[in-house]
């Protein structure tokens, strides 16, 4: 029996995650928006791709959440994107309401489900998502250090003038302007990217993976990043739909790791058949932990904004 896969907000980003999960291949593919027609033309012009780029599955469309019934994993990216000048937390009251909304019906029909978030502001999304489904923990998971590992090693990996896929590197904490690219740990096939950057140009790429998205909005001026977060959502639930265990950064909610607890940050994870199956803890440096007690301070601040 196929998978089901529900993907919620048919904008750019739920297009795009649409896409890219028929294309792999991952399942049936339903496509939700509350906008008549949106879901359903967009679903049926990447259905006849099909044709060209032969994929099992159906693709559908619908504004209907009782289509949505019994998914294995539902992905949320309904919401507000950004424009120039608008910060991530602008967006924290407009967008509250609609995963608020989403997350609701999505529990109602797929109790089952995984629940992936991509909404920005992402830490405050994704605990909206947790505490308005009821889920356990291990089956909500938010959308954020895949996307900003791989601006960050796309940076690396263009200034070194190496393959981006040979570099390995990680983003921890909030999706923000204070997310930490843990440079002592990023390397090109083992090789420490500290042995081939110098100081100033680590400094630089850290800067610009920290504000990637906004650099992204400047150059759109009236929408945010898609085709890579789509593609990042789509990433996780692949680990989910084939129990994978691939070890993937994303916002998890902590327990005690890391010394937080009660809050969603980016954090290694291994991602199975049952969403996150453990969280990889490791010690962190001085100044590593700072800097994630400091996500902490700004995520509890999101936390309470939306009055959950």
């Amino acid at each position: 029996m196929r998978k089901k896969i529900t993907i919620i907000g048919a904008g750019n980003v739920g297009a795009t995650a649409a896409h890219w999960a028929a294309s792999r291949g991952l399942g049936d593919v339903y496509l939700l928006d509350v906008v008549e027609g949106v879901p359903q033309g967009k679903a049926l012009d990447l259905s006849q791709s099909g044709p060209i780029d032969p994929f099992p599955g159906l693709v559908v469309g619908t504004n209907d959440y009782a289509d949505s019934a019994h998914s294995d994993i539902i992905i949320i990216c309904a919401g507000l994107a950004r424009k120039p000048g608008m910060s991530r937390d602008d967006l924290l009251a407009k967008n509250v309401a609609i995963v608020k909304s989403c997350a609701e019906q999505a529990a109602h029909y797929s109790p089952q489900a995984v629940l992936i978030v991509v909404t920005n502001p992402i830490d405050a999304m994704v605990y909206t998502g947790f505490k308005v489904s009821g889920f356990p923990r291990e089956r909500v998971i938010g959308m954020a250090g895949v996307l900003d590992s791989a601006r960050y090693r796309t940076f690396l990996a263009q200034a070194i003038g190496v393959a981006p896929r040979d570099v390995n590197a990680l983003v921890m904490g909030i999706h923000g302007d204070n997310m930490i690219p843990l440079v002592r740990l990023a390397n090109v096939a083992g090789v420490p990217v500290t042995d081939l950057l110098s100081g100033d140009e680590l400094a630089a790429i850290v800067k610009r993976t920290q504000t990637g998205g906004a650099e992204i909005v400047n150059h759109l001026k009236t929408g945010s990043a898609f085709y890579t977060p789509g593609l990042a959502a789509v990433e996780m639930a692949e680990a989910v739909l084939t129990d994978s265990k691939r070890v993937m950064p994303c916002a998890a909610y902590l327990d005690g790791e890391f010394g937080i607890s009660g809050c969603f940050l980016g954090v290694p994870v291994v991602i199975g058949s049952k969403g996150i199956e453990r969280i990889l803890e490791f010690k962190l440096s001085a100044d590593e932990q700072a800097a994630m007690q400091e996500s902490e301070t700004a995520v509890r601040l999101q936390m309470a904004a939306t009055g959950l």
